[in-house]
């Protein structure tokens, strides 16, 4: 019975919050990802790109409600979201017509690249925080729990309760419909082959024929889709603030190294790896190992290594050790 309640605390503290955590983190990884294998640069920006995607859905959950529109048991924003990807899409096109597509034309280094999405990074932040503010923001409406803890502890008797959010349940969903989508998408359409073929050798996808606005194009729209979807994703799950969309990069870009930049798969599995160590690091032990452990090993503090304030330190600090010993990341060699 202890150890079911072990499980039962586990589950309610570090798995179902690490894999809502992991498959937000793994659709962003997955922007990142797509940026680097097929326009050959590291898009500083995209945390920002997130927080405007988010902002836009929000804009229209406020008007929807402000309607009446809802859809019952589950919150408004999935309503919203199509717009918001609309938005994003729009911006994302938008700059790289005035800003990217100057530097690929010049066949600009990589750096360069870089160092030009940092610009693009401060001006989103400060338009999205021009546009509705810095403070939190919440969305979220609709049933709060799928189960909540009262009833979970009636329905087994168990001491300790678990209680699963409806945006984790949302989260899980929407993340595996949409990986699915884009391996389909990546691997049986004509577009998505011709995307494969341009990031794996830019000139031999020239010489047969392929058009490289057409597919520069397409890879904005599918990263503004993605980045939107996981900036909201996030945003129902814990808070929306602007500033916290900027400090996610860096797991962001955790993941996607550590899984190995330029490989899809590779972003999926460097999220979780990312959530996982990031939830479990943090995490105060002290209830599951009183119910595992015998009274005597029971510890007495908190048996917490890291406080949650060094959340984002734990993705850097794997970072630097999967630089260090495996540079090409979890899935070297392989590209989208």
């Amino acid at each position: 019975m202890d150890l079911l309640n072990a499980f039962v605390a586990l589950s309610n503290f570090v798995l179902i919050p690490a894999i809502a955590y992991g498959s937000q983190l793994a659709l962003g990884a997955l922007g990142v990802t797509l940026i680097y294998g097929i326009l050959r640069f590291s898009n500083f920006a995209h945390g920002d790109t997130m927080a405007f995607g988010t902002m836009v859905t929000i804009l229209f959950t406020w008007l929807f409600q402000s309607w009446g529109i809802s859809l019952g048991p589950l919150p408004t924003a999935l309503l919203a979201l199509p717009f918001g990807i609309l938005g994003c899409m729009a911006l994302l096109l938008f700059t790289d017509r005035v800003v990217y597509k100057f530097y690929r034309e010049q066949k600009a280094k990589p750096v360069i690249l870089v160092i030009v999405s940092l610009g693009v990074m401060f001006i989103m932040n400060g338009l999205v925080r021009f546009i509705i503010g810095p403070d939190d923001q919440r969305f979220a409406d609709g049933e709060r729990f799928i189960v909540s803890v009262r009833t979970f502890k009636e329905m087994t008797g168990l001491e300790e309760g678990l209680a699963i959010k409806t945006t984790q349940g949302i989260t899980v969903i929407t993340a595996v419909i949409v990986v699915a989508a884009l391996f389909w998408f990546l691997n049986r359409t004509r577009t998505g082959k011709s995307m494969r073929a341009y990031s794996d050798n830019e000139d031999l996808a020239l010489l047969s024929g392929i058009n490289p606005e057409r597919v520069v194009m397409i890879t904005w729209m599918i990263v503004a889709a993605l980045a939107t979807v996981a900036g909201v994703l996030y945003g129902l799950d814990k808070s929306f603030k602007p500033f916290t969309y900027f400090q996610l990069l860096l797991p962001i870009f955790a993941s996607a190294i550590v899984g190995g930049l330029g490989s899809p798969l590779g972003a999926i599995a460097g999220g979780f790896t990312i959530a996982f160590s990031e939830v479990m690091v943090t995490y105060a032990w002290k209830k599951v190992a009183g119910y595992a452990l015998p009274e005597s090993l029971a510890p007495d503090g908190l048996a917490q290594l890291l406080s949650t304030d060094y959340k984002f330190a734990v993705s850097f600090v794997i970072l630097l050790i999967v630089l260090l010993f495996r540079p090409t990341g979890l899935f070297a060699g392989k590209s989208v």
